[in-house]
């Protein structure tokens, strides 16, 4: 017993991770009611890190803001522009890919008893009370658009604070990190016991009805991260980006596909910037800013599902208006955070642009919930990888301008 377990903590991470999947689909394909159990390992993994997640972040970017030294640069300013860039592009990915390959659906009842937004007023209105939400219902409720907010201004009230007090929030976010460790060395466990529940509850036959829909989706996603995300990260580093893209979407984008929570999966890219050498002063504020922002699954989803609703009505769009609409999914990707329910709940806001109705967008939101199984996977896994990719061409592309040697690990 004892070499098995050496051995187990001799393999990476990646591959214990999946080995746990791969022991998962055995169990749900073959004994799913004997092996029902092991889905509390998967809920109490998303429970614990999303547990922890959001005092991570407070106090990691309150003691790096406190102790943040006069002359010290970071690279916030590129971050948010890759973050709103790669954003954009792929809502405009989707747009051409659903004029390529026109989709049209068989509309779904349900979902009616959810109040999506009302406009793009609502949606910014909602983000910016988020901003100014009580602290301590804030980290309650993991907004972390309130709790980056009150910890820049905690850390920033902090910076004239003794040194004593300064080692003391130091230690706490040291104390946290180990603990989120921990928590992921139980990964494969987790990742065991929500693939067995996905599989044995939603099954994947349901989902073959939509394959058209779910193939145009997958595929806009795919193109973003292997296509699109490794040409922006060339133009910023000038060398061979794939060492990065994949390494991202390997240690990220599998623990989000399976936690399907960008929150969730804040620890693992906090984790994966240290391994990188990154700049902690950075990261620890554009990480969970891109939890928030850089939602470019989620324009692809709102786009996507959008111009599905109108092959299926026969609606007429020219280039222009799908250009809009490319603008209106990006701004409210960035914006789903603040609204329950996540993209889905933002079509009927990107519908109206066309004249649809809220009776027939929340139909197609229903349409959404039941490809969802996969299509919330995958954009997760493309949102979350792509916070530490943009992270990483940002200190990078730094690097190349001063003439420093980029190592990748």
């Amino acid at each position: 017993m004892k070499n098995l377990i050496n051995k187990w903590n001799q393999l990476s991470l990646v591959k214990q991770i999946i080995i746990g999947l791969i022991i998962g689909i055995i169990l749900a394909t073959t004994i799913p009611e004997l092996a029902k159990p092991i889905t509390i390992f998967g809920t109490l993994f998303v429970g614990a890190l999303k547990g922890i997640a959001p005092i991570l972040v407070f106090f990691l970017v309150m003691s790096a803001i406190s102790q943040h030294k006069s002359g010290h640069k970071t690279n916030m300013k590129s971050i948010i522009l890759l973050y709103l860039l790669g954003t954009f592009i792929a809502a405009l990915v989707a747009v051409i890919l659903s004029f390529m390959f026109p989709v049209t659906l068989t509309l779904t009842t349900g979902a009616q008893d959810i109040k999506p937004p009302g406009g793009v007023v609502e949606v910014l209105k909602s983000l910016l009370l988020n901003v100014v939400d009580n602290p301590i219902k804030a980290l309650y409720n993991a907004n972390y658009i309130g709790i980056l907010a009150w910890a820049l201004v905690l850390g920033y009230a902090l910076k004239k604070a003794s040194d004593s007090t300064k080692t003391m929030i130091s230690n706490f976010s040291e104390a946290l990190t180990q603990m989120v460790r921990w928590v992921i060395k139980f990964a494969p466990l987790g990742i065991m016991g929500l693939v067995f529940d996905s599989i044995a509850t939603s099954g994947l036959k349901v989902l073959l009805s939509y394959a058209q829909l779910l193939a145009l989706l997958l595929g806009c996603m795919v193109i973003i991260a292997l296509v699109v995300n490794p040409i922006i990260v060339y133009l910023n580093i000038r060398q061979n980006p794939y060492p990065l893209v994949l390494k991202c979407l390997k240690e990220s984008g599998i623990t989000a596909f399976f936690t399907r929570s960008s929150a969730a999966n804040i620890p693992v890219n906090m984790s994966l910037c240290e391994y990188l050498g990154l700049d902690r002063d950075t990261y620890s504020v554009s990480i969970p800013l891109g939890a928030t922002i850089n939602m470019a699954g989620a324009a692809i989803t709102i786009t996507v599902m959008t111009l599905a609703a109108v092959n299926t009505l026969n609606i007429q769009v020219d280039m222009a208006t799908a250009l809009i609409l490319s603008v209106l999914a990006a701004i409210s990707a960035c914006g789903a955070s603040g609204v329950a329910g996540g993209s889905l709940l933002l079509i009927p806001l990107a519908a109206s642009l066309f004249g649809i109705s809220n009776e027939i967008a929340m139909q197609i939101v229903g349409v959404g919930f039941i490809v969802g199984v996969l299509q919330d996977s995958f954009e997760t896994a493309l949102n979350s990888s792509s916070d530490v990719i943009f992270t990483a061409t940002s200190e990078f592309a730094k690097l190349r301008k001063e003439g420093k040697e980029i190592i990748i690990k």
